[in-house]
């Protein structure tokens, strides 16, 4: 799908053989002007002195150097790769158009029947520009207006030619400035490109770049361009190229001796820029699994993706410009559309992400309609960049990580208290919420894998070993441990709900080139917890599970946005059941009064699931929490427990649940979203207190010892520094309270202090500081 690239392998064609340039006569020398005509002098003015200097000649243009030999080859160079193209693009491309004639053909022979296309208002609104200016972007939301009824045929009209008849009425909502801030159409909530004929009666609503879906497709099709400007300018084999929740990808295969890095961002910019110029429409068409395969000989990767195609399913595929590429689409109209583009970095990747798989190159980039939103999201990487956990925590000494253990953090003392209070936070709600806490191995052998399916579906992920000719694993979660736990006596249905909590070391074997600070590690604690409970509990223990997320979220002031993913193509248990479990989790969201959306087919195959996504401060989302059900699990391990009913035993269903996730992750994701200004409840370093000079120091140290007496963290200063310099050193390590003493403070047992935020108080007892402090601590501030 266009989500694949495939590279070549060494033995791949090569570019064709540079010409070496001709050799260039240098440029003469320019003859230095004549000096202009001098004024004549009038009669009565005193005539010079014979010593007077004469002005100065004008010097003459230094001779401009001829291009050296390596300049003029790389220019050579440079003119022959914008000449060139892949080898494989002619037969390509004749190929393509021989399948679109028929695809054509066949779509125009089938049976046009009478259909009704119900146009849902669009839900955006295009301000008039400014005087000055020229922004065209949507805001929303747009006035309410009516569904518009259009009445066509099947395979007659496209969305784009519904809406414009429609804007052809008087007073319509679908203006051509509205129009064309659309992306994709949607067609029965299935996304459908502008472009593609309407097939059947339908609702039909246009998306634009500024939602999710809209950004999803903006820059798959992105992707597409950034596809073709690298086959053209390295003669390579694609890959995938999909996009993400923030920006897109293509992974590539070169040329063994050629490697894609940052100095090459330039030249493929401009390839890109006159892809983006050229305004090639994306173009679909359906093919058969044959067809493809012949389409796309010459790329081992994309057969791999063809292969797995069932027989007798079409294919679709997309051309723009040169490039072709196997994908499901939807696309935008054109390539014209991204005119903010830029790339980002570049990194090894396997194929598939198996280790045993060929090496790819992958590239990121990011597009956007105009260059003004590109501006503004180069800003926020510059502030994401000065956010970024890994420099606060180097600068605050929190954590650190070393080569010899690659993606697992070292906590120091202040980055650890960070970690307890966290922990401590949620062990207060398991103590208030119901739930036990277990502490269960953290290495197992191969059979409780084998059994609970990880053996077979996740072994790659993990770290394994052999001790005594049997095969073990670090445990990468904990649930299989937990059922273990279960079974460890009979279970009765009065015990039930069962809420079983451990803060577990994990380890996963993620890749290096996936390692990433705190966000992806390799050994990490997450706040697991699995509920065991009979059916007729499932609403109350999701709902429970839901109010601590939600409360948990609210303490650290994240916005949550939610996902209710639901059965997949290939799932486990019977279909009634799954049924009655996401009309429990769907009651359960609505009644939450937080936004949530379906995510259809995303489940896991053992259970639908929520998903909590939560936004920082700087509109980032990430995916933490989350809600899981498990029909499978109880299976696996035969659990049981003794029904009401004597002699009977049922089977209980697994609810797994995480609110922070990982602990080093969460950090990471607070790190950032509070910029190191920890709220005081959480705060590495609470309060210090500076003495005005050494004559006070012992009165520093005895408020200090009040304040470790309370428990809080407290510093004090007694360096020979001036006061001055003292607070700013405070300042720079966020302190959450400066408290200066001097002699006034030393005669009357009080203090001066002096907030994060620059409010000052003099003359303030110690005790009633120490009250105030103990109520932000417990109010979570």
């Amino acid at each position: 799908m266009a989500d694949q690239n495939p590279a070549p392998p060494s033995s791949a064609p090569q570019g064709p053989p540079v010409e070496k340039p001709a050799e260039t006569a240098a440029p003469k020398a320019e003859a230095p002007k004549a000096d202009a005509e001098a004024k004549p002098v009038s009669s009565n003015r005193p005539a010079k002195k014979s010593g007077t200097k004469p002005p100065p000649a004008a010097k003459p243009k230094a001779e401009k150097a001829p291009p050296s030999a390596e300049a003029q080859a790389a220019a050579a160079a440079a003119r022959a790769r914008a000449e060139a193209t892949p080898p494989f693009w002619a037969a390509r491309n004749e190929l393509f158009e021989q399948l679109r004639v028929a695809y054509v053909a066949e779509i125009e022979a089938r049976p046009k029947t009478p259909i009704e296309v119900k146009v849902l208002p669009p839900k955006w609104v295009v301000p008039k520009p400014t005087p000055g200016t020229e922004s065209t972007t949507p805001s929303t939301p747009a006035p309410p207006v009516e569904p518009v009824i259009v009445q066509c045929f099947s395979y007659e009209l496209s969305p784009l030619q519904v809406v414009k008849k429609i804007g052809t009425m008087p007073k319509s909502a679908w203006t051509e400035d509205v129009i064309n801030c659309a992306v994709v159409a949607k067609v029965n909530n299935d996304l459908w490109d502008l472009t593609r004929p309407i097939e059947t009666a339908c609702v039909l609503e246009l998306i634009p770049f500024d939602t999710e879906e809209g950004k999803h497709v903006f820059w798959h099709s992105s992707a597409h361009i950034l596809g073709f400007a690298l086959e053209k300018r390295y003669n390579c084999l694609l890959n995938v190229g999909p996009p993400t929740e923030k920006d897109f990808f293509y992974d590539i295969k070169t040329a063994e001796d050629t490697q894609v890095s940052a100095s090459d961002f330039k030249d493929i910019l401009s390839n890109i820029k006159g892809i983006v110029k050229q305004k090639h429409p994306f173009i679909r068409i359906e093919i058969t699994k044959e067809q493809a395969a012949q389409m796309f000989h010459y790329n081992k990767y994309k057969l791999a993706i063809i292969n797995k195609t069932p027989d007798g399913e079409k294919i679709s595929a997309y051309k723009c410009g040169q490039l072709i590429d196997l994908c499901r689409g939807p696309h935008i109209l054109h390539t014209g559309l991204p005119q903010g583009f830029s790339l980002n970095s570049t990194c090894s990747v396997y194929v598939d992400g198996k280790t045993d798989g060929d090496v790819l190159q992958r590239i990121y980039a990011v597009s956007f309609p105009t260059k003004e939103q590109l501006e503004v999201h180069n800003e926020k990487l510059k502030q994401a960049a000065l956010r970024d956990h890994r420099v606060i925590g180097k600068q605050q000494e929190l954590y650190f990580f070393h080569p010899w253990s690659p993606g697992s953090a070292f906590f120091q003392p202040h980055g650890y208290r960070i970690y307890r209070k966290l922990m401590d936070f949620v062990r207060g709600q398991y103590h208030q919420r119901g739930y036990e806490e277990v502490l269960t191995p953290n290495l197992y052998m191969s059979k409780l894998w084998e059994t609970s399916g990880h053996w077979a579906h996740y072994q790659d992920c993990m770290f394994t070993l052999e001790c005594d000719g049997v095969p073990w694993a670090l445990k990468p979660m904990n649930c299989p441990g937990h059922c273990l736990v279960y079974l460890n006596r009979v279970r009765s249905y009065r015990e039930l709900p069962i809420r079983m909590a451990e803060f577990g070391v994990l380890h996963r074997n993620e890749l290096a080139g996936a390692l990433h600070g705190l966000t992806r590690v390799r050994r990490f604690e997450q706040d697991d917890a699995h509920i065991f409970c009979r059916a007729d509990q499932i609403r109350q223990e999701v709902a429970g599970a839901f109010d601590f997320v939600k409360f948990v979220y609210h303490t650290f002031h994240f916005d949550v946005h939610l996902e209710l993913s639901t059965r997949p193509a290939k799932f486990m248990g019977e279909i009634a059941v799954w049924d009655k479990a996401e009309s429990e989790l769907k009651a359960v969201l609505e009644e939450s009064g937080l936004p949530w959306k379906i995510n259809p087919g995303d489940g896991a195959f053992y259970g639908p699931k929520i998903d909590v996504h939560i936004k920082d401060a700087l509109d980032r989302f990430f995916q933490c929490a989350t809600i899981q059900l498990d029909f499978q699990l109880p299976i696996k391990f035969d659990l049981q427990y003794m029904s009401a009913e004597e002699g009977k035993v049922e089977r209980p269903v697994m609810v797994h649940r995480a609110i922070l996730g990982s602990l080093e992750r969460f950090i990471g994701i607070l790190t950032e979203h509070l910029a190191g200004k920890w709220p005081f409840w959480i705060s590495p370093r609470q309060v210090v207190v500076l003495p005005v000079s050494e004559q006070y120091c012992a009165y520093a140290h005895k408020v200090a010892s009040m304040f470790h007496e309370a428990h809080f963290y407290v510093d004090v200063d007694d360096t020979d520094r001036s006061l001055q310099k003292k607070v700013r050193e405070a300042q720079l390590s966020q302190y959450n309270f400066i408290v200066v003493v001097g002699k006034e403070e030393q005669d009357n047992n009080t203090i001066n202090i002096r907030s994060r935020e620059n409010v000052q108080r003099t003359a303030v007892r110690v005790v009633d500081f120490l009250a105030e402090l103990a109520t932000l601590e417990r109010e979570y501030r």
